[in-house]
């Protein structure tokens, strides 16, 4: 499964998302308090917060329903581009590697 494929889930709103955990996961790699196998779901979890952000500040939710797909959308799309930013770091680490 290629990159392509994600980005065709991910809101085109949101993909900046993407680099934004890069860089973050670049500054965690730095860090000597974060260990490197929990740097994924320290990714994840900085992805959905961010998007719950972005979903809450542009719709309106005003039931019960509303709220739940607005809960869903944040969660999978923080995933989502949590999980292209590690893949995006993979390919920097192979590309830099082969080289």
């Amino acid at each position: 499964m290629d990159i392509e494929t994600f980005m065709n889930y991910i809101k085109p709103e949101l993909l900046i998302l993407i680099a934004v955990l890069y860089f973050i996961g670049v500054g965690l790699k730095k860090s000597t308090t974060v260990k490197d196998s929990q740097i994924p779901l320290a990714l994840g979890v900085c992805g959905i917060i961010l998007a719950v952000l972005w979903v809450l500040g542009t719709s309106q939710v005003q039931t019960c329903q509303e709220g739940m797909i607005a809960a869903f959308t944040a969660i999978t799309q923080g995933i989502l581009c949590a999980g292209c930013s590690v893949y995006a770091n993979q390919l920097v680490k192979q590309a830099i590697k082969d080289d």
